[in-house]
C-alpha cells in the first residue's frame, strides 16, 4: 500500500509530522493542499495573477524551510496562513498598489463609462466573457482600495471565513481589534456597492456592460489574455450567485457578492515548480 494512500484523509498535522522525518512524498501532499489557498489569498491581496504566482511561491517556500519550527499549538491552516499573511503584509509595493485605487476613482469609472456609452466612441461588450471578467476584476479593483492591513483582514474574515480568535492569532492582534479592521473594512466596501452596484441594490444600473466596454477600449482588460474569466477555479458551495442575492437585503447581499467569488486553483506551473524544490533536495526543515 502505498503511504499515501491515505494522506488525504489524514489531518495535515499528522503529515506535518512525518513530512519533518524526512518524507518528500508526504511534504509534497502538504503542499498540494495549502497551495490553493496560500495562491488564493495572494491574487486577492495583489491582483495579478503572475504577481500572487510569485509571491505564493515564496510562502510555500518559508513553509517548507520553516515546518521544522511548527509545535503544533494552533492548527497547521493557521499557522500557514500567519506566515503568509506576514509575508503579504511586508512585501514591497506590488504593480497593482501602485495604480493607487480608491473609492473615488472606481465612481470615476462608471461615469466614464456612462459617458461613452452615450457617445459614438462605445465599444459595445457583446462577448460574456469579457463581462465576467469585468464582475470579477470589479472585487479586486474594490478590494485594491483598502489599505493593505484592512485588505488581510477582509479577505481572511469575508472570504475565507476566518473567525475572530482564529484572525487574530493569524494577524497577531486581540479579538477584538481584528473585528474592528474587519468591520471598517466591510463597511468601506458596502457603502460603495449600496450605492453603485445594481446586484446589491436593484434600484442601481448594472454598469457591467459599459464598464466592460470602456476597459477594453483604455486596454485595461485584454480579451486575448483575460486574468480572472478563465482563470482556473472552483465555484464556492457557501453561495447560490444571483438567486441567493434577490432573497438578501442590501446589507446582506454585499456580503454575499462579495463572499461569491470563485476559489482560485494555484496555476500547474506553480504545483510543477513547488514539486521540482522539494525533489532537489536544496530545503532543509528548519528546526529538525
Amino acid at each position: 500500500m502505498s503511504k499515501l494512500s491515505n494522506a488525504g484523509a489524514a489531518p495535515l498535522e499528522t503529515l506535518v509530522e512525518q513530512a519533518k522525518s524526512g518524507d518528500k512524498d508526504v511534504l509534497e501532499e502538504i503542499i498540494m493542499r495549502i497551495q490553493d489557498k496560500i495562491y488564493g489569498l495572494a491574487i486577492r491581496m495583489l491582483y495579478i495573477p503572475a504577481d500572487a504566482e510569485d509571491a505564493a511561491q515564496e510562502i510555500l517556500v518559508k513553509v517548507i524551510t520553516h515546518l521544522g519550527t511548527f509545535k503544533g499549538e494552533s492548527r497547521f491552516e493557521t499557522w500557514v496562513y500567519s506566515i503568509a499573511s506576514n509575508h503579504l503584509l511586508t512585501t514591497r509595493k506590488c504593480r497593482a498598489e501602485r495604480w493607487q485605487m480608491t473609492f473615488d476613482k472606481c465612481v470615476h469609472m462608471i461615469e466614464e463609462g456612462f459617458l461613452e456609452k452615450r457617445g459614438d466612441s462605445f465599444i459595445a461588450a457583446e462577448d460574456k466573457l469579457i463581462v465576467e471578467e469585468t464582475k470579477l476584476a470589479c472585487v479586486h479593483f474594490l478590494l485594491l482600495c483598502l489599505k493593505r492591513e484592512v485588505r488581510l483582514a477582509v479577505i481572511l474574515g469575508e472570504i475565507f471565513g476566518v473567525k475572530s480568535a482564529e484572525g487574530a492569532k493569524i494577524l497577531g492582534l486581540t479579538p477584538a481589534a481584528y473585528r474592528q479592521r474587519l468591520s471598517r473594512g466591510k463597511k468601506e466596501l458596502t457603502a460603495f456597492l449600496v450605492r453603485k452596484c445594481g446586484l446589491v441594490d436593484p434600484k442601481n444600473p448594472c454598469h457591467c456592460e459599459t464598464l466592460a466596454a470602456l476597459h477594453v477600449k483604455k486596454r485595461h482588460i485584454d480579451p486575448e489574455n483575460l486574468l480572472f474569466a478563465t482563470h482556473p477555479c472552483r465555484t464556492r458551495r457557501d453561495c447560490n450567485g444571483n438567486d441567493l442575492l434577490k432573497e438578501l437585503d442590501q446589507m446582506a447581499r454585499a456580503a454575499m457578492l462579495i463572499r461569491s467569488h470563485p476559489d482560485y486553483a494555484a496555476p500547474g506551473v506553480l504545483v510543477a515548480s513547488m514539486k521540482g524544490l522539494i525533489d532537489s533536495g536544496r530545503f532543509q526543515l528548519l528546526g529538525r
